[in-house]
């Protein structure tokens, strides 16, 4: 028996869903078309990603509704686009479910950071009031996202654990679905000092939200700063208030703006050439649900530094050199390593490559279409 699936691909693809949910999504829906020929699918999409999003299988269809999430009027209009589509049941890739909604779900919860950190939860808004609001109507969605859905996917156990922790739902009711990583590419073509950047360099990939605990590569590369004074540090992601409360706290610090580059948003060829130059790739991150950059990184052939936090020690396994991401102290003696012991610092990379091949999107949609199946 053939089904009609509804996937909300609204945040397809990075440049407007992001590089973890946005990645996610647009890998799913590529990987879905080769794998599943029988089902027939519905993909949810905003203008902004409409044509950015490929069909090559025909069972496959289009559907524009351009309607931002996290608003009100999201709440009003996405059940009633559902409904008049007339699936059997919705994958909804992120907790943000219409409360109104009456078709069944499958929901990707990749993380519980806002719970977990009430510190990131704030960040955002600074009126107390208004941050209490928004955060019991947050609560309340994942809440309908968790208790409501027919099963749940999650991207690690670190995720899995931290659920059953948090709503006390049945084990079984919920599958880890690791996420995967985009092949190493070929770009030999970038220039890296058209981008400002100069070897060597130590790199960061990602946001500069609060637990991503990029302070404290800050502080370890102003003490290291003092003793190599030549290497440039790279963050590369979003300019946005995070980055430029960072960028704030590094002259504080007195780190040489020289030595300091902010990249934003840069392409994807650009963060390939900025990965496969690095002496060393930097996460620090205190929470992370996944985390594929320091896997990216891994598959250039790039030394990793990682915090012993949440999920990465789950995901990098022993491929990566660890730190406590509270101690700047055991990041700066990594980073002295790198520049002057680097075969001891690269005398994991063969074992990162190794550990890469462990994650696919395959896989992902795999194990995806399995618990679709289970629908029936």
């Amino acid at each position: 028996m053939t089904m009609k699936i509804g996937i909300d691909a609204r945040f397809y693809g990075p440049r407007v869903g992001g590089g973890g949910i946005g990645r996610y999504v647009a890998e799913l829906v590529t990987h879905l078309q080769e794998l599943d020929q029988e089902n027939e699918y519905i993909i949810f999409l905003k203008k902004e990603n409409f044509h950015e999003c490929k069909i090559t299988n025909p069972n496959f269809y289009k559907k524009m509704v351009d309607v931002h999430w996290y608003g009100l009027k999201e709440q009003m209009v996405m059940p009633r686009e559902v409904r008049l589509s007339k699936v059997d049941f919705m994958h909804y890739p992120h907790w943000n479910i219409p409360l109104f909604s009456r078709v069944p779900f499958i929901v990707t919860v990749h993380d519980l950071i806002l719970i977990e950190d009430k510190h990131s939860a704030r960040s955002s808004t600074r009126n107390k009031i208004l941050h209490g609001f928004k955060y019991a109507i947050f609560r309340t969605v994942l809440e309908n996202a968790i208790h409501r859905s027919k099963h749940i996917l999650t991207v690690s156990s670190y995720s899995k654990e931290a659920i059953l922790k948090h709503f006390g739902i049945r084990q079984d009711k919920i599958t880890v679905t690791p996420n995967g990583i985009i092949p190493a590419l070929n770009n030999k073509n970038i220039s890296l000092t058209k981008m400002g950047v100069y070897e060597p360099y130590f790199l960061y990939v990602g946001n500069a939200y609060p637990h991503k605990n990029l302070e404290t590569m800050l502080e370890a590369f102003a003490d290291f700063s003092e003793k190599i004074p030549y290497v440039q540090l790279v963050i590369a992601g979003r300019r946005d208030m995070f980055s430029k409360k960072l960028e704030k706290y590094a002259r504080e610090l007195g780190v040489n703006q020289e030595r300091l580059r902010f990249i934003d948003l840069p392409s994807d060829d650009e963060i390939s050439a900025l990965y496969r130059s690095s002496n060393l790739f930097i996460y620090p991150s205190k929470l992370e649900g996944f985390g594929m950059p320091p896997l990216e990184a891994m598959s250039y052939g790039t030394p990793v530094a990682a915090a012993f936090a949440s999920s990465l020690p789950e995901v990098l396994g022993s491929s990566a050199h660890y730190f406590n991401p509270e101690e700047a102290d055991q990041l700066e003696k990594i980073m002295i390593e790198a520049i002057k012991n680097p075969e001891l610092i690269r005398s994991k990379v063969e074992a990162g490559k190794e550990q890469v091949k462990k994650f696919t999107w395959k896989n992902l949609a795999e194990k995806t279409l399995a618990e679709y199946k289970k629908m029936r």
